[in-house]
């Protein structure tokens, strides 16, 4: 498995100033997991990309969420029937620049025709802009909200597995925003009422069982917002699962 760090936090605009340091603390942390929980040996290599320059790999560490946008218009190009699963706080899909930043690097990838908007799954969503809930409802984006997740957590898994099967490539998406702050406090928009790290593993093990082709992402993390290394360490548990 080969991870791709892009060291990275200008699609923050300055909001959290931090996250390019997290690939390395990420990776620090991952050599002290001896198995994952499917007892697997984590085996890995790992090397730094340039956000303008992405190198192929299996998994991306950033990074803020903008790191996404280049990723998928690099993965992308050989799917015939590419699907975007991503979980988060928030939709992204507030546009405020002509660029792509953390808030709505998925606005720019719906808008520019990268990924069919019918191939997107956005989940954990708990404190969106009523515009971005109008945008989702117009394109017809599907999106299921933490409290939703924790009213029927089995029966969504089961919608997204299905839905998730017919893609030819999957990549998700982990900000770590999606889970709450009481377990991963290091990042830049604190959000109460999100997934415990139990249940976004939950999703990620069941996923993992779909066959096709799958390539990850996670971003987000700020080791100088951190409190006693949990959202490092949080994180390195997630990407052992990846493994």
């Amino acid at each position: 498995m080969k991870i791709i760090k892009i060291k990275y936090s200008k699609g923050s605009l300055g909001k959290n100033n931090g996250t390019e340091s997290a690939p390395n603390e990420i990776l620090k942390e991952l050599k002290n997991i001896w198995l994952n929980e499917s007892f697997k040996e984590l085996k890995f290599t790992s090397e730094d990309s340039d956000i303008k320059n992405i190198k192929e790999g299996d998994i991306y560490l950033g990074g803020d969420h903008s790191i996404t946008e280049p990723i998928i218009k690099k993965i992308s190009k050989n799917s015939k029937n590419f699907g975007l699963i991503v979980f988060d706080a928030h939709p992204d899909v507030y546009k405020e620049f002509e660029f792509p930043t953390h808030g709505d690097w998925l606005y720019h990838l719906i808008e520019e025709g990268i990924v069919k908007k019918e191939n997107i799954i956005l989940i954990g969503i708990r404190n969106p802009d009523i515009k971005e809930i109008d945008y989702l409802e117009k394109n017809n984006i599907k999106f299921y909200t933490a409290k939703e997740l924790y009213l029927d957590r089995e029966n969504i898994c089961n919608l997204i597995m299905e839905k998730a099967r017919n893609f030819d490539h999957i990549h998700i998406s982990v900000d770590i925003d999606s889970l709450d702050p009481s377990i991963a406090p290091g990042t830049g928009y604190l959000e109460p009422a999100g997934l415990s790290a139990r249940e976004l593993l939950y999703y990620i093990q069941r996923l993992s069982f779909v066959k096709n082709k799958k390539t990850f992402d996670l971003v987000e993390v700020n080791p100088l917002k951190d409190t006693n290394n949990i959202t490092v360490k949080t994180a390195a548990k997630i990407v052992g699962e990846f493994l």
